[in-house]
């Protein structure tokens, strides 16, 4: 396996992550969270929605830059 394949798998898998939490959030509502009883596993909503948010956006940082430096084809083959 070369780093360009190892790159893609984590790209891969940030995309379903992203997705993933992009369904938990919960706009107005209990959304999608409330089926996997999101709310137990943290000590209040707030909280919750917080760690969401950050994992959110690291994915997502995740995510963009391994779009750019993957379709540039920046790295040796």
């Amino acid at each position: 396996m070369n780093i360009n394949n190892i790159l893609q798998v984590i790209w891969a898998f940030s995309a379903l992550g992203l997705i993933v939490l992009v369904l938990l959030h919960s706009p107005k509502g209990d959304g999608i969270g409330a089926i996997g009883g999101q709310a137990q596993l943290f000590s209040s909503t707030k909280s919750a929605e917080n760690t969401l948010n950050r994992v959110t956006w690291g994915l997502a940082v995740i995510f963009l830059g391994l779009t750019v430096v993957l379709s540039s084809n920046w790295l040796p083959k």
